[in-house]
């Protein structure tokens, strides 16, 4: 007899899964969510998955067996951890591994290596030793004190130029009118995040949202809240702003540390916070527009992906590389040169050889970058904040359409996104849809050199943990040399910072006992 033990998620087919899995009507959402990846796993196994469109991190107990499951894309964590005696732990959040027995609280020191090259979390490791990620589309299974994972599902890329932009746009347009009606029920209201980008302006163009929530700043060439308000207004939508001070955002690093529960060094992340919090003042779910970017093409990188051709397999780790091994080598107080970035996603560049540059690079963003950081961030902040948020765009029939998208269809010389962008164009004004993207840009790259606001960065920089990590005079070399002028060095200093909070939070001051 199975039995689920733990589920995070959210069910967008439910009506048609309820209905071929004979479940009552008129159950809550909650009720009828668990029904279904009961009775759907009795009936299909590891293969409920397939049949599930949306969010979802599940654990069942069958029989001697645990069965845990993972969504295609890794919107929601699961993590396991095998204990000295053989038993595994396992759950959906790291602070209830972290409290049962048999854990060993131990700091992996070779996760330091990759993230302060990528600024997160990528791959199956964690900064726990022991303590590992079970991987976006696939499934655990542990039996016997072994654990044995399968891949279900990979991202799969098949040109068809059969079709024009226009026509992959009418197919987009047509596939987010299908999932908007899903992605909440007739009972729930939902507000919608906006920033100056296409992809939440066309979320919330297909959405019934009738307001929206933005972060601005007082530093105007950092502030999309006025771009936003635009589009709001367009659509006749209500705007809320939050504007964020330096010190709201430095007063809150600690918080968001603790409760990422691994270290994030994506400054937008402290920003995204802030808008978490103040958004659950007043609404308890919330639309956002992930995944659009590195399925459609919207970096403005994905331009250089003819010029980098085959040699991406020897240097593209993903949407972040921020520092290089002869710099790592050079602050670390313990290196091991077999310790590489690129070791993460060369599976990746093997499943995808033979296709085109652009397909190859946002396939590792997809893999490693989506998980690692943009999923990692909208999860654990909405948690924290009692705010739940939806992706629309973020869906495997969304995907399978720019999976068939031809490379010139999503990237040219002079724009990114084209095919989504046409999309978008049905529904929002040219000017909107075609907007030029920004990116969730922070004034960090100021704040950090103001000595009113960062008085934890050079007390952190200067502290014993620095040192356990650290040559010391070398990243306060880094701090000096930014502070002096070099702004482009912010996001080393960000990223050292972040990793030493977090590690004051979990392993000297112990703040989840």
């Amino acid at each position: 007899m199975s039995e689920l033990k733990c589920y995070r998620g959210h069910i967008r087919n439910h009506a048609e899964l309820v209905k071929e899995l004979g479940l009552p009507e008129g159950m809550s959402r909650g009720e009828r969510e668990l029904a279904i990846i009961k009775a759907g796993y009795n009936k299909w196994g590891i293969g409920v998955a397939d049949h599930i469109y949306g969010m979802f991190a599940f654990a069942i107990e069958d029989g001697a067996k645990t069965v845990c499951v993972r969504d295609q894309f890794g919107t929601k964590p699961f993590y396991y951890y095998i204990t000295a005696d053989g038993r595994m732990l396992y759950g959906t959040m790291i602070r209830d591994i972290m409290k049962q027995e048999g854990f060993v609280k131990e700091i992996n020191r070779d996760m330091l290596q990759i993230y302060l090259t990528l600024t997160y979390v990528a791959g199956e490791d964690t900064f726990f030793k022991g303590l590992k990620k079970l991987m976006p589309g696939c499934a655990l299974t542990f039996e016997n004190g072994k654990a044995e994972i399968t891949r279900y599902w990979k991202p799969t890329f098949a040109p068809d130029r059969s079709k024009s932009v226009e026509d992959y746009a009418d197919e987009i347009n047509e596939t987010m009118r299908h999932i908007m009606t899903e992605v909440k029920d007739a009972d729930e209201t939902a507000e919608s995040f906006l920033s100056g980008g296409v992809d939440s302006a066309y979320v919330l163009a297909m959405s019934d949202a009738q307001m929206t929530d933005s972060c601005g700043y007082d530093e105007e060439r950092f502030d999309e809240s006025r771009v936003a308000k635009v589009t709001a207004d367009v659509l006749g939508r209500g705007h809320s702003v939050l504007k964020v001070k330096p010190e709201d955002f430095f007063g809150i690093v600690h918080y968001t540390m603790l409760n990422m529960e691994q270290p994030l060094g994506d400054a937008s992340a402290i920003v995204f916070t802030l808008g978490c919090n103040a958004t659950a003042k007043h609404t308890k779910l919330c639309y956002s527009g992930e995944g659009s970017d590195e399925f459609f093409g919207g970096y403005n990188m994905y331009r250089n992906a003819e010029r980098y051709g085959d040699n991406l397999k020897t240097f593209y780790v993903g949407n972040t590389n921020i520092m290089k091994e002869d710099e790592k080598q050079r602050i670390l107080k313990s290196y091991d040169p077999s310790v590489l970035p690129i070791n993460l996603v060369k599976y990746i560049y093997d499943e995808t050889e033979g296709l085109d540059p652009l397909t190859r690079m946002s396939d590792v963003d997809i893999q490693i970058w989506l998980e690692g950081d943009i999923y990692l961030n909208v999860d654990k902040m909405s948690t924290a904040a009692g705010l739940e948020i939806r992706m629309p765009l973020t869906d495997r029939r969304i995907f399978d359409i720019a999976s068939r998208m031809p490379a010139e269809y999503k990237v040219t010389e002079e724009q990114n996104k084209v095919a989504f962008r046409t999309a978008a164009a049905k529904v929002l004004p040219e000017e909107i849809a075609f907007r030029k993207k920004l990116g969730f840009i922070v004034p960090v790259r100021i704040w950090l050199a103001d000595e009113n606001y960062n008085s934890d960065v050079r007390r952190l920089f200067d502290s014993e943990i620095a040192a356990e990590f650290f040559n010391t005079d070398e990243i306060k070399a880094i701090y000096a040399e930014y502070v002096g002028g070099n702004s482009d060095l912010w996001r080393k200093v960000w990223t050292i910072y972040t990793f030493l909070v977090w590690y004051e939070e979990y392993f000297v001051r112990n703040s989840i006992s």
